[in-house]
């Protein structure tokens, strides 16, 4: 289903009593990347090559998506954080930087929290979370998330017509679409489509009240490492900064130009050369 990516490796890694696909490559200091809705690790294969020159890049499905576990449960994202967390000291990386995009930012947020012990760097790319001050207001104009958290639902109006769907929901939020790969496209539409992906998808949204109330509590111990907020202009850059700056101390980024939602895919080089100085910064 998906094409080779040169210089890295697969492989199904059993953590918190499931199997995480999990993809390596490169050398030096260790960097996660834990991707967004309706994605795969695939969404980071134009970011990897260009971090692998630095660091020793970890790709990972998270639960419910790609070719990792679909269990009935597990959804919060402390749950995946933890998913994450094993991954890494699994792979024998005992301290990391972490780096999410929309959900994966969701998921990268309570990681660096809840394991500060092991979590050096912070990135959080194009993404409201949980437990900022404008959750509430913010998500009520985003009308796929009340789709999502419907109970079967979304499942059943989705099958069969995945790549209809990822295809006009990634559309909608891109801003350069010279950028926007129909393959790529393809492929996340045809993991979709995988027993339980959907679902599993969705269950991510379904607990977001949960998700809320566990990082309230987050902000109470404010993080110390160094964190980088960035997205899009056209999407969520302008607020990223100021967002995460309620949670830590130690916030730089911004927005990259001419750009949307799907910052890894449209802006690749820029995210990478933004990821390359934050983690010079050990």
């Amino acid at each position: 289903m998906y094409p080779t990516l040169a210089g890295f490796t697969q492989q199904l890694v059993p953590v918190n009593g499931i199997k995480i696909n999990a993809v390596t490559g490169g050398e030096g200091p260790p960097i996660l990347l834990l991707h967004g809705w309706p994605e795969t690790w695939w969404e980071w294969h134009h970011v990897m090559p260009l971090l692998a020159r630095h660091f020793s890049v970890v790709a990972m499905d998270l639960r419910g998506a790609g070719f990792s576990d679909c269990p009935l449960d597990g959804y919060d994202k402390a749950t995946m954080a933890r998913d994450a967390h094993e991954v890494m000291r699994s792979l024998g990386h005992d301290r990391y930087a972490v780096c999410g995009h929309d959900i994966g930012g969701m998921v990268a947020l309570p990681q660096a929290a809840l394991f500060r012990d092991a979590v050096t760097h912070l990135a959080v790319l194009d993404v409201p979370l949980p437990g900022w001050s404008a959750w509430e207001e913010t998500i009520a104009t985003l009308s796929h998330f009340s789709f999502h958290m419907n109970r079967d639902l979304p499942e059943r109006m989705i099958h069969g017509r995945e790549y209809d769907y990822v295809a006009a929901f990634m559309a909608e939020r891109f801003y350069d679409h010279s950028s926007f790969d129909l393959a790529d496209i393809d492929i996340f539409a045809k993991t979709m489509a995988l027993p339980g992906r959907t679902r599993g998808g969705m269950e991510w949204y379904r607990t977001l009240a949960a998700d809320h109330a566990a990082a309230l509590e987050y902000k109470k111990q404010p993080l110390d490492i160094p964190v980088l907020a960035l997205g899009g202009d056209r999407r969520f850059g302008p607020r990223m900064v100021p967002m995460l700056r309620e949670f830590a101390s130690n916030v730089s980024g911004g927005s990259i130009e001419r750009c949307g939602h799907y910052v890894a895919d449209e802006r690749p080089d820029d995210v990478a050369a933004a990821l390359i100085t934050f983690l010079g910064s050990r």
